[in-house]
């Protein structure tokens, strides 16, 4: 079972007010880097087995955060399947413009029809998204546990596709600043552990102990089963 842990990026001067997109030179603001700092410090208990960042500045600074805090030296690796959606003509420009655009009412809509002008499809940016972290999955293997600095968009579509919802419903889903995100996958199955989450203790994140041979619980050896009723969570 590999385990996800899904990080936005902290606050920018841009995030309020205009999408930033692949804006270069937008680093983290005070605000961000505060959210950083409190993000590195709760997962700090957490034995990473890899921190991996789009290749944006806000993310970068994000995840290095996260690396300082870890009791072992790792090495940011960087993944341009995990950069935020080329926007095109879209990037940099105010919210309140771009509400006034036809496309937009389509991106909150049927985003699976999406292409943004002189951009990406936001498809495109699933499938990308998706297939880097079924290779990073396979790479880093069933017992690992490690995290994905990226952006609001590429988390949610890949939320989406753990969940089994077709695109046009990840508009339902969000990914606040600074909030984790944590899927594990199973061999059957993903399962979302959590979502948007803000604040408190990860330690439920770890990977599970191993099952006793003499385990009479009924519980899939894989993992991949569901529990029946909600099931009893951490204990």
């Amino acid at each position: 079972m590999t385990t996800l842990l899904l990080l936005r990026h902290g606050l920018t001067a841009m995030t309020d007010s205009a999408l930033a997109g692949r804006t270069p030179g937008v680093h983290l603001d005070e605000r961000g880097r505060a959210q950083a700092e409190a993000v590195a410090a709760r997962l700090a208990p957490l034995e990473l087995d890899a921190i991996v960042s789009s290749p944006l500045e806000r993310c970068q600074e994000t995840a290095q955060a996260v690396a300082s805090r870890q009791q072992r030296v790792l090495e940011v690796a960087t993944d341009d399947r995990f950069e935020e959606c080329g926007y095109g003509e879209w990037t940099g420009v105010p919210y309140e413009d771009l509400v006034r655009q036809p496309l937009w009412q389509v991106v909150q809509a049927h985003p699976s029809a999406v292409v943004f002008p002189g951009g990406e499809a936001l498809a495109e940016v699933q499938r990308r998204a998706v297939r880097a972290v079924r290779e990073w999955n396979d790479r880093l293997g069933e017992k690992a546990t490690y995290a994905v600095c990226t952006h609001g968009d590429v988390i949610k579509a890949i939320v989406a596709d753990a969940l089994g919802l077709h695109l046009d419903q990840f508009q339902r889903i969000t990914a606040y600043p600074a909030s984790l995100t944590v899927i594990r996958y199973t061999p059957l199955r993903p399962f979302l552990l959590r979502l948007n989450d803000v604040g408190g203790d990860v330690a439920d994140l770890a990977p599970p102990s191993e099952v006793p041979e003499n385990h009479d619980g009924g519980e899939n050896l894989t993992g991949s089963d569901a529990a029946v009723g909600g099931g009893p969570g951490t204990t």
